[in-house]
């Protein structure tokens, strides 16, 4: 048996087709509906009964040009991703992912790899104000506009992106870029996954209707207000807030599994500092030092964080403290009568009764000093700061939106972006909602804020965390202070913005900062490695000429190595080991899971060379890739035999 060739229009060279992988499970779930292979929709209708919406009026969203933007989100694509590790920062050992291109057409080559996957996804998509509009689909072939717009000029010189107010179909252009994306999307979230996405009020409402479709309305989290500081500038009103509307994959799956998401209170340290400097000038006493914390609190602004945390307004020896019920929710509580230890009173017994179990908890508490008694009232439960730092995540949160922009210009030393979202309240938002380990995902990646905040949480906790960045390499004004800094592109920008704030974290952190992850992986796209056949009769002799060479001129062994790893489904920072066989260069992917040759005088030597290495690594499953070209029709059929015998099951060629 000879190697099957892959050809053009196999599986292998094009993304996921979510619509066939779809009805492959419709025709699962529902088997009397297939008939001769096909679906039988009046029977698929018979099955779901009621569940079928046949009124001509009905609650839903829609605009023009809704059908085929859905339709677009389900149309393989034929692209790939190329590497570029001149622009990559240590390749060999990186987790990270920079993906510059077109974000639609890259979230379809993502699918087979990255399919349930990411953890959170953090979008800042471009706000629909009338403004230049860069994200301009074209659904009859999205490469090639890509590779148009990329330049953002016409051959007449003319801007190609304008989503104008004056447009009959402004707020249609903006769903249209928005829905198949967030199809896309989606269908990447783990189950118990989180979308973030910041919006304004051009299209809050428009947004959030369109989430609802597409996640359900049952997997709604809620709006998160972020008010960034007042403008000034504006005509009728200050418009000082934004939104971040936050969606899950699978609520149920949420609460079934008890995932609870916390952040940190705001303002501790300054309550920590305050406690202790009072604390040293009343030389201990903890009385008088409780007094004087009441007495600060109350000089703080009602915007200052720490303000929030007032009630935490006593101090002990083991540190600040909030004095909290100690009656039984819902009443009911023991009775037991019981004295003041300080002054030998009794107290007053609370009215719902003791939430102790026993009296013997209650004293033994009493003993340890975490009972706060004040006279003969009821006593009170010591809460300490210190070991309840986390609250649950709140929806309104304040942040000057022009400190990031100043965090920005220092790292750069110039202004080259404008209104960068702030790394720190993203920081916040990854804590909250992620584990250590998780893989984030931001495919309106921007100046690379979030790369930055999955920098800056890992430093936090030590974290594993990895993220994907994908952006458009839109191009800068050239008149732009960023432009003449010599970055002429947006990716430029945010790629160069990885670099400065690792290095930054690094100098200023050495020691927690010595083992976490700084690299980032660059990928670009493109169209596929993979010469077409042409079936142009008039380019009939060129085309069979070249028939046997499908591989185009310009690609390298790498372009073709990824191509293999993302339509396979492979991660494309799984470990990679080359090495010479037989004068011939050879990938091992994933420790044995993959083998790759590419070279043009692949012999039985290579193919021995292989079985031996695998047999050295035992992996679970093994498959070998070779270049069809690479040796004649004898040595294929050999080769296949000998890797056969070393129990590889699944070999191909390209």
């Amino acid at each position: 048996m000879s190697i099957e060739k892959i050809e053009t229009g196999d599986t292998l060279t094009m993304s996921k087709d979510l619509v066939k992988d779809n009805i492959e499970k419709l025709k699962f779930l529902f088997p009397e509906i297939v008939t001769e292979g096909k679906i039988d929709f009046k029977v698929l209708q018979e099955v779901l009964g009621e569940e079928i919406e046949e009124g001509e009026e009905y609650y839903r969203l829609t605009w023009a040009g809704k059908s085929k933007a859905r339709r677009e989100a389900h149309k393989p694509s034929t692209g790939t991703l190329r590497p570029a590790k001149e622009e990559s920062v240590d390749w060999d050992k990186t987790q990270n992912l920079y993906i510059e291109g077109d974000n639609l057409e890259v979230l379809k080559l993502m699918q087979k790899t990255y399919c349930g996957k990411i953890d959170l996804i953090y979008i800042d998509p471009p706000y629909n104000t009338g403004n230049d509009f860069v994200y301009k689909d074209d659904y009859k072939d999205n490469l090639k506009n890509y590779q148009k717009i990329t330049g953002q000029k016409d051959n007449q010189g003319n801007n190609l992106t304008t989503n104008s107010e004056s447009d009959g179909r402004f707020h249609s252009n903006w769903l249209n870029m928005m829905y198949p994306r967030l199809i896309l999307a989606k269908n990447l979230l783990d189950r118990g996954g989180i979308i973030l996405m910041s919006i304004d009020d051009n299209e809050f409402e428009n947004l959030k209707k369109l989430a609802t479709e597409i996640f359900g309305s049952e997997n709604f989290v809620g709006n998160f207000v972020w008010r960034g500081g007042r403008r000034n500038a504006a005509k009728l009103i200050s418009t000082s807030h934004e939104y971040m509307i936050c969606f899950c994959k699978d609520l149920s799956y949420i609460h079934e599994n008890n995932i609870n998401w916390k952040e940190q209170k705001k303002g501790l340290d300054s309550i920590y500092i305050k406690a202790k400097e009072i604390v040293k000038e009343n030389s201990g006493d903890f009385d008088l030092a409780s007094k004087k914390l009441q007495g600060w609190f109350k000089t703080l602004k009602e915007d200052d964080p720490a303000k929030d945390s007032e009630h935490y307004k006593w101090i002990d020896k083991k540190g600040v403290y909030f004095a909290s019920d100690i009656s039984r929710g819902g009443g009911g509580g023991p009775k037991w009568e019981i004295k003041n230890p300080y002054t030998g009173e009794d107290v007053k017994i609370p009215q719902r009764g003791w939430a102790y179990s026993s009296l013997e908890s209650l004293k033994e508490d009493i003993d340890k000093d975490l009972v706060h008694f004040n006279g003969n009232a009821v006593p009170c439960k010591k809460r300490y700061l210190h070991e309840n730092e986390d609250q649950l995540v709140e929806t309104v949160f304040y942040k000057d939106r022009r400190g990031s922009s100043k965090r920005l210009k220092k790292l750069f030393g110039d202004k080259i972006f404008d209104f960068p979202k702030d790394e720190n309240i993203i920081k916040e938002k990854i804590n909250s909602f992620t584990k250590p380990n998780a893989l984030v995902l931001d495919f309106f990646a921007g100046s690379s804020t979030t790369a930055h905040a999955v920098m800056l949480s890992n430093l936090e906790d030590s974290g594993k965390r990895k993220f994907i960045q994908v952006q458009l390499p839109e191009q800068t004004d050239p008149t732009s202070s960023a432009f003449e800094a010599g970055y002429s592109t947006l990716t430029e920008i945010g790629k160069e913005r990885i670099r400065r704030a690792a290095k930054k974290i690094q100098q200023e952190n050495p020691e927690k900062a010595k083992n976490l992850d700084f690299g980032f992986k660059v990928f670009k796209l493109d169209s596929t490695n993979i010469q077409p056949w042409d079936g142009n009769p008039a380019n009939l002799e060129e085309s069979l000429f070249s028939a046997q060479e499908n591989i185009k001129t310009d690609r390298t062994d790498e372009d073709v190595l990824y191509e293999i790893l993302l339509k396979y489904g492979l991660d494309l920072t799984l470990p990679i080991e080359e090495k010479e066989i037989a004068g011939q260069r050879v990938f091992n992917v994933g420790m044995g899971a993959l083998f790759i040759c590419l070279s043009d005088k692949i012999t039985t030597k290579v193919a021995d060379g292989i079985g031996e290495w695998k047999e050295k690594l035992q992996p679970a499953t093994c498959r070998v890739i070779f270049k069809d070209s690479g040796f004649n029709d004898v040595e294929k059929t050999n080769c296949n035999q000998i890797l056969k015998a070393y129990g590889i099951e699944e070999v191909k060629s390209i």
